[in-house]
């Protein structure tokens, strides 16, 4: 981060990481208790040590210049763990904490877990606000980065520097249209297989297990195409004889809209969920809270 002065005060930074998360002078005066007038004293200060314009109008709105946006991260992780060394081993206030949380997870999470995380929050810790990310199509280190708090989800990252915690095993289910062709009967593998198929992969994938499962039987499967979120694909499924897949524990997504699922028969491993975050956050109370509410709400 390049700064022009001798000096820069952290309170700067945290100010800086708001101003950034918002894109509005008065709504980071807001979370900051600070009056417009002071904020925009404080953005001026930002725009002087960075040698940056920082936020500049777009219409009526304002908008990150490439610098800053190029160094949002960076604040955000010096914020955390800064916040992280002051908090180390304290308490936290619950009912007067203010803050907000970055939960990178895929969007059939959010829409299966993250009504009982609002209700948590706004009972236990009214001012916490939690932004759901989806997950993107390459893997970016958004924990080390500070971009996410906290991913949910099956976490594949072999980071080092990541902290992984194991919640629970998933497993796969079909999900289809009502009335449709194969739920005439007892699905077999066999009539599972000779279907049309959508897959769900943020990385755009065609091909998973079910297609090795398949392959250890002699058979094998034709994907006419995917797409990147569960809900997406259950527009898609009602709407034709495609055959899709969703996990267990977000089932209800698809029946609230319809749709029917059915037990795959095939040997699928299971899948693990887990959720991770960056060592800065392990000591800090307020982090511990909430990797405590995905503890006890996600497998319920």
């Amino acid at each position: 981060m390049r700064v022009t002065q001798s000096g820069l005060d952290l309170n700067l930074l945290v100010a800086l990481d708001v101003l950034l998360e918002e894109s509005s002078v008065s709504r980071a005066a807001a979370r900051l208790h600070l009056s417009e007038p002071a904020m925009s004293r404080t953005l001026g200060r930002i725009r002087k040590a960075l040698g940056d314009p920082v936020l500049v109008r777009a219409g009526r709105t304002m908008v990150p210049t490439p610098h800053a946006l190029s160094v949002q991260g960076e604040v955000r992780a010096v914020v955390e763990r800064a916040r992280g060394l002051f908090l180390a081993g304290g308490q936290v206030d619950l009912a007067t904490l203010t803050r907000t949380f970055t939960v990178l997870a895929h969007d059939s999470f959010a829409a299966a877990f993250g009504a009982a995380l609002f209700r948590r929050t706004g009972t236990e810790a009214p001012g916490v606000r939690l932004r759901f990310l989806s997950e993107s199509h390459v893997d970016l280190p958004v924990l080390r980065e500070g971009v996410a708090d906290l991913e949910i989800g099956v976490i594949d990252t072999r980071s080092p520097e990541v902290r992984t915690e194991h919640l629970f095993d998933d497993r796969m289910l079909g999900v289809v249209r009502p009335g449709h062709p194969l739920l005439r009967g007892t699905v077999t593998a066999r009539r599972f297989a000779a279907g049309e198929h959508l897959t769900v992969s943020r990385r755009g994938r065609l091909e998973g297990p079910v297609d090795t499962a398949l392959a250890e039987l002699g058979l094998s499967r034709q994907v006419v195409g995917g797409v990147a979120s569960s809900p997406a694909s259950f527009f898609i499924l009602r709407e034709t004889d495609l055959i899709g897949l969703i996990s267990s524990r977000t089932a209800r997504q698809a029946e609230a809209l319809g749709l029917v699922t059915f037990d795959i028969p095939l040997d699928l491993p299971p899948l693990p969920v887990g959720m991770a975050w960056h060592p800065r956050h392990d000591a800090d109370p307020a982090h511990v809270w909430l990797r405590a509410c995905a503890r006890e709400l996600l497998p319920s």
